[in-house]
């Protein structure tokens, strides 16, 4: 008996040798969960709802469709399960959540929050706890001053370092020589209107006042009023929805109709479009961008995009943050394994086949290698590409036509 009991015990012992814990544990891993807090309500739910949202929507029902992503670690694939909360566009109750789902749910990836403050505040947290954070609807230069310190975050949305020069020349080019800026007071904001003023005296033009306002904002009437006053050739309006909404029907209101009228967040958006009608923002400049004549994955991506939601992609990020999550899936599968460091090295490393081609991170540790485009125009309800160069789609209107006349009463 006791030799039976001896041999039954190396049995074992052999048992977990060859097959330890973690094979035990991979053949019960049914499943990829994915957490994130995110703006449900709140100020930065429109961003989102019209931005990153439905892009991940379609890359989840993609992939659980094709029954998940191949994971050879598990020996399967994976479906994905997605974990969202609410954080109201605060960022104190973001830093909570994201606690949480790595803490107490315990999930496997992070999805990142709305808005560039959120973003700020957020990489510290993935990067304490080792999990990689792919920024989608924000970004900072000012995180690239951290790049050592936070090499689980990837930012891929073109910035002010990115997209400013680019709008400077196109302003030059056309022949402004007058610009008033406002500016939300945040750090979108205050770096965006920044960059542009350097880049903007850098070609020659005379940068005639630069105004902030509150978050909060509901009337800029009185800064439209002095830019109006101003003469200036050029309006910049860098804030968000809420405000670059409210900035253009007040424009309209008082009939203030400069030559170039640029606003950052917001006019790349079907919701933008739809709310002035084509006439209402021909001719509005914005961050962006790209159409489907970018590219044929361009096109191919805005028909599948159509097709699941009834309505036009996002003319900013929309082809960004499917690369970008494109690029996860393909990192997961070259690694073999949910190993969020083995993952992440791949990512900083190797190139990747996505819908803007062959894609990587360059190296700066916040940007992708390639962007379809950096500043948009609506032209004939299409917001085309007005960068000098190969990828503009179309020249730029200048000076931008007169509002439409208000329906008669």
């Amino acid at each position: 008996m006791k030799n039976l009991k001896f041999g039954v015990c190396i049995i074992v012992l052999i048992s977990f040798v060859l097959f330890p814990l973690t094979a035990f544990s991979a053949a019960k891993k049914d499943k990829i969960v994915i957490g994130m807090s995110t703006s449900l309500t709140g100020p930065l739910a429109i961003i989102r709802s019209a931005g990153f949202q439905p892009i991940y929507e379609m890359w989840v029902e993609e992939v659980n469709k094709a029954g998940g992503i191949y994971v050879k670690e598990y020996g399967k694939k994976l479906p994905i399960e997605l974990k969202i909360y609410d954080d109201k566009s605060d960022v104190g109750t973001m830093t909570r959540l994201t606690e949480k789902l790595i803490t107490e749910d315990k999930v496997d990836f992070l999805f990142s929050a709305c808005g560039t403050a959120m973003l700020f505040a957020q990489a510290p947290i993935a990067n304490k706890y080792g999990y990689i954070l792919i920024g989608e609807e924000g970004g900072s230069r000012s995180l690239q001053k951290f790049k050592s310190d936070f090499p689980y975050f990837f930012s891929v949305l073109n910035t002010d370092v990115q997209q400013m020069p680019v709008l400077a020349k196109i302003f030059a080019d056309v022949g402004v020589k007058t610009v008033a800026i406002t500016y939300i007071e945040d750090l979108h904001g205050t770096e965006y209107s920044g960059t542009a003023a350097e880049e903007f005296k850098a070609k020659g033009m005379n940068v005639i006042w630069v105004k902030s306002h509150p978050p909060d904002a509901k009337d800029l009437t009185p800064i439209l009023k002095a830019a109006q006053a101003a003469n200036v050739d050029a309006f910049c309006c860098f804030s968000y929805p809420d405000q670059t909404i409210a900035v253009t029907g007040q424009a309209m209101g008082i009939s203030y109709n400069p030559k170039a009228f640029f606003l950052s967040v917001g006019p790349y958006a079907p919701f933008f479009r739809d709310i002035f009608k084509p006439a209402g923002v021909e001719g509005i400049m914005g961050c962006g961008a790209w159409n489907e004549k970018s590219a044929p994955a361009a096109k191919e991506f805005s028909d599948k995009y159509k097709a699941r939601f009834k309505q036009d992609p996002n003319y900013w990020g929309g082809t960004i943050f499917y690369a970008s999550l494109q690029i996860l899936q393909q990192a997961i599968e070259k690694a073999g394994t949910l190993n969020q460091k083995k993952i992440k090295d791949i990512m900083t490393t190797q190139k990747f086949n996505t819908v803007l081609g062959s894609t990587w991170f360059d190296g700066t540790f916040y940007a992708l290698s390639c962007y379809p485009g950096q500043i948009g125009q609506w032209q004939k309800g299409v917001f085309e590409v007005i960068d000098p160069g190969a990828k503009r789609t179309a020249k730029p209107e200048y000076p931008k036509p007169a509002w439409p006349a208000p329906p008669k009463k």
